[in-house]
């Protein structure tokens, strides 16, 4: 292996055709080369060869990878040739590299445009570590700070910029780009800009305005969570011109889902949560309240954990937010406030204690689990109680439009939970992406399919009463009236409008509430009943479901799961994670802390949980092993390898028996 510190000069290219200029910085001394220091690395001169060997020269120099995640190599060549760009690629799919690698291959400043203020300083320290000149501009800076990063911007001395929206869009600030010699803007969250989004960002809107200005500058636009129609607006939004598309697959296959029937939730949780003490976790509330009181409880319960919602003051969401992400606590209790700027990737579980609004965010949010590509767990809790508070929220809304979208969107989240199908091929479905496999062995349904029993009678019985409602009434009711008609109930409503004596009050006596309205909810799924939003989600019969009704045609029908699961911590042995000496990877995992902590930075900016369990896997002992080992670039490896080498030497002279034998599955 060529030692790394014998040049000291940094490539830099004025095309992707591999014309190569060089900038020099100060070179470290070759004795030195396992000392950590916070300098940025010298780094040889890269060789001008072919374009794609140039794209993975640059990707293990820099980056320490071998090979790229689906759809990068093709997105940065089409980035590379001139061509704007929309690429669609799941979280933990690695957007960020699509436009990172193009800006190291080129000579010129990549305009990063982010809403996400919290995880700028973040992208920019983990670029720094890698050898990269990265900086970023927004609100958390001061005057001198602010004017020190300018200085360099009209010097020519950075190749990446990240900026919000806001101030990218001010007339001095477009005016100071044109001289900084930018080679192209990459939006990142580009699903800000639609209406049809889940998170939409009006400032987005203005973003149209960079293609007049700069109309021959290649554009990107990058998003994990997109419907068709989403797809569409952001293409006209942003003005791309023949954009090259690129959609991966939305499959996430280290993710485990897990629908659990919500009993006594918090026992269900903190059980959950002590069966991975080491392990970082999300749990989302629907409630600030709830946020509170969980974090409350699991303090209480000995689990480091804390809230964070909208409701708290800027530095007090800062706070929890940092201290969780530099793992000074392993558990954050979260409203959908957090989680869009979080850049953790060893979030091993992310678990939803109530019901989310719509499929969308829900992916969006089980996408922080696992960025790391390592086996993760994402845990619903579902209660129908939970839906009956959500349309209660929904019924609530002024604008009708407004209520018929979240009712669809919930009626869809609701099908979600309760469907005994593939959870991937549900959620794939979703975005129109077809799950060709009967089984994807990683999701509750999969694992343990739910047995369906012939359910024609209470079907029959379910759509009679909504038939006999109807008739006796005159107008339709919800799904919770024709529930109490069944099981006998004498509320107000049912009294007053004589629903008492239909023939089918009280035959439903064989089964429970939750049974009964989980037979409603699947007979409005496969089509016998349909649900009218707009009129306040009241029940009429479909013509399947009238034909159904009188012809007493067979009807299968899923048996409700009402008994509690436990939920077991997973293997890596059985989810394709990576095997490793564990007791070795604890230490590892110490001292990556530590050094992130001196440091100043996250401890996945030092190394990433894929890294440390190479090492621990591996056991590397010199530079030419360490090199390696995925995640170690040069940059990385003058400033850590040395230590990390004399943590593993002195773990095998401790434990001279240490080695593949001895290896321990990780949970």
């Amino acid at each position: 292996m060529q030692d790394p510190i014998q040049s000291t000069h940094i490539p830099r290219m004025n095309s992707f055709r591999g014309n190569v200029t060089t900038k020099t910085v100060q070179g470290k001394n070759p004795n030195s080369l396992f000392t950590p220091h916070h300098s940025l690395l010298t780094l040889p001169p890269m060789p001008a060869t072919n374009e794609t060997e140039s794209m993975r020269s640059a990707l293990r120099r820099y980056f320490g990878h071998d090979s790229f995640r689906p759809l990068q190599e093709e997105i940065i060549t089409a980035s590379l040739s001139g061509d704007d760009v929309f690429a669609l690629l799941p979280t933990g799919g690695g957007k960020s590299l699509c436009y990172q690698l193009p800006a190291i291959l080129e000579d010129g400043l990549t305009v990063v445009v982010s809403p996400l203020i919290a995880l700028m300083k973040d992208q920019v320290d983990g670029l720094e570590a890698n050898g990269i000149r990265a900086t970023y501009l927004n609100s958390s800076l001061n005057k001198t700070e602010a004017r020190k990063r300018y200085a360099k911007l009209f010097a020519g001395e950075y190749t990446i910029l990240y900026v919000a929206p806001e101030r990218l869009m001010l007339s001095g600030f477009l005016d100071d780009l044109k001289q900084w010699n930018v080679t192209r803007f990459a939006v990142d969250e580009a699903h800000c800009i639609s209406e049809w989004g889940h998170d939409f960002r009006p400032e987005y809107r203005q973003l149209s305005n960079l293609r007049r200005l700069f109309p021959e500058l290649p554009f990107m636009a990058l998003t994990a969570t997109a419907t068709e129609r989403v797809r569409d607006d952001i293409l006209a939004q942003l003005q791309l011109k023949n954009a090259k598309t690129f959609v991966a697959s939305f499959n996430r296959p280290n993710l485990d889902y897990c629908v659990e029937t919500k009993q006594a939730v918090f026992q269900q949780i903190l059980r959950y949560i002590q069966s991975k003490p080491f392990e970082s976790g999300i749990v989302y509330c629907y409630s600030r309240k709830a946020t509170e009181t969980l974090a409350d409880k699991l303090r209480q319960s000995g689990v480091e954990a804390l809230p964070y919602h909208a409701g708290m003051t800027p530095l007090k969401r800062a706070e929890n937010q940092e201290a969780f992400i530099r793992d000074e606590i392993k558990v954050i209790c979260a409203t959908i406030a957090f989680g869009m700027g979080i850049d953790k990737p060893n979030v091993r579980y992310v678990i939803h204690q109530d019901l989310p609004k719509n499929i969308e965010g829900y992916y969006q949010e089980t996408g922080r689990a696992g960025r790391d590509g390592l086996p993760s767990d994402c845990i619903l809790f579902f209660s129908p109680g939970d839906v009956a508070k959500q349309l209660q929220f929904i019924s609530d809304k002024s604008n009708p439009k407004e209520r018929d979208v979240a009712t669809t969107q919930l009626r869809q989240m609701v099908h979600y939970a309760e469907s005994s199908e593939c959870r991937r091929k549900v959620l794939m479905g979703y975005f129109s992406e077809d799950w060709p496999h009967e089984s994807c062995s990683n999701c509750d349904n999969c694992r343990n399919p739910k047995q369906c029993f012939d359910g024609t009678l209470p079907a029959q019985k379910f759509m009679s009463c909504i038939f006999r409602v109807n008739q006796a009434s005159g107008f339709g009711v919800g799904i919770n009236h024709i529930v109490d008609v069944l099981l006998g109930s004498k509320n107000e409503k049912v009294l007053k409008w004589g629903h008492d004596r239909l023939s089918t009050y009280n035959i439903g006596q064989e089964y429970r509430r939750p049974e009964w309205q989980a037979f409603g909810r699947e007979l409005i799924r496969n089509g016998y009943i349909e649900q009218l939003t707009e009129k306040h989600s009241i029940l009429e019969l479909t013509s399947k479901g009238k034909s159904a009704l009188r012809e007493r045609s067979p009807i299968t029908l899923t048996q409700p799961s009402i008994s509690k699961k436990s939920t077991q911590p997973r293997r890596s042995s059985d989810t394709g994670g990576i095997d490793c000496n564990e007791a070795l990877f604890a230490t590892l995992r110490t001292l990556r802390k530590e050094l992130a902590a001196e440091q100043g930075v996250p401890p996945y900016i030092v190394f990433s949980d894929v890294t440390l369990r190479e090492m621990a896997r591996d056991f590397p002992i010199d530079a030419d092993q360490m090199s390696d080992i995925s995640g170690v670039g040069m940059a990385k490896l003058e400033k850590y390898g040395n230590v990390f080498i004399e943590a593993i030497t002195e773990f095998l002279d401790a434990n001279p028996d240490a080695g593949i034998d001895d290896l321990q599955p990780s949970v």
